[in-house]
């Protein structure tokens, strides 16, 4: 019972700095620093990495690293969607309401504990720096640029501090996850599917069906469009008219 008031007292100690951060910081810099800030909030979506894995997959064919991006992002939707439910949290416009908390940016439907966004830019950012460009300067640039995407979402109003904090850790944590034990397990079914194939495989080099097989290509295209089409109609469609 103790241990349980205590958790509460944090609980509530917490939830007091989130709401003082966030009534600071909601649209501070003024319009030009929030519209930079809407750029590299988008960096924190999931088309870009829908983008990576369609790639590895259908034009550039390298099934380890698409095994490294799919079961991050996997991990992620697990993770982060399964939490976002238990948590239940309201975001800070939906607490406070739209005269206190100005939404820069487009309004959320989800829920705001974790950061969908700091997770997807720590995981991603360690995955492309570490085992796709295999640069520590390029991972520590990552890294800082993820803090500057997850500080984006307290400033354009959509999530606490505490939200991106999080977010930012269970990034780490979807990183090692997909690593050590689900990108291997995704990879082994993969190498197990292609005895299978009737086609010789063409690894780490553009698929010469790209460019050969006129279907194939337009097949590609439609799949390339439809994750943009999404995406705009997800950033411009449904962006709220200020």
């Amino acid at each position: 019972m103790i241990l349980t008031m205590e958790f509460k007292i944090l609980l509530a100690k917490i939830d007091n700095w989130d709401q003082k951060i966030i009534l600071r910081w909601n649209g501070i810099g003024g319009k030009f620093f929030t519209n930079i800030l809407k750029i590299f909030s988008f960096f924190g979506r999931e088309t870009i990495w829908i983008f990576l894995i369609t790639y590895f997959l259908f034009i550039w064919y390298d099934p380890l690293l698409f095994s490294y991006f799919s079961s991050t992002f996997l991990i992620g939707l697990i993770l982060i969607l399964t939490i976002k439910q238990m948590v239940s949290r309201t975001r800070p416009f939906e607490k406070f309401g739209e005269e206190k908390i100005l939404v820069l940016g487009r309004k959320p439907s989800s829920r705001s504990f974790p950061s969908w966004h700091s997770y997807n830019v720590v995981s991603q950012g360690l995955l492309i720096g570490l085992y796709f460009l295999k640069s520590p300067v390029i991972t520590i640039i990552a890294l800082l640029l993820a803090i500057l995407i997850s500080f984006s979402r307290i400033q354009l109003g959509v999530h606490y501090p505490s939200d991106v904090i999080f977010g930012y850790l269970f990034g780490i944590l979807g990183f090692i996850l997909s690593i050590f034990l689900v990108a291997p397990i995704i990879f082994n079914i993969i190498t197990y599917l292609e005895q299978f194939s009737a086609q010789e495989i063409q690894y780490r080099q553009l698929n010469s069906m790209f460019y050969e097989n006129i279907w194939y290509f337009i097949l590609c295209m439609m799949i390339f469009c439809i994750i943009l089409i999404l995406a705009v109609y997800k950033s411009i469609i449904k962006e709220p008219i200020k």
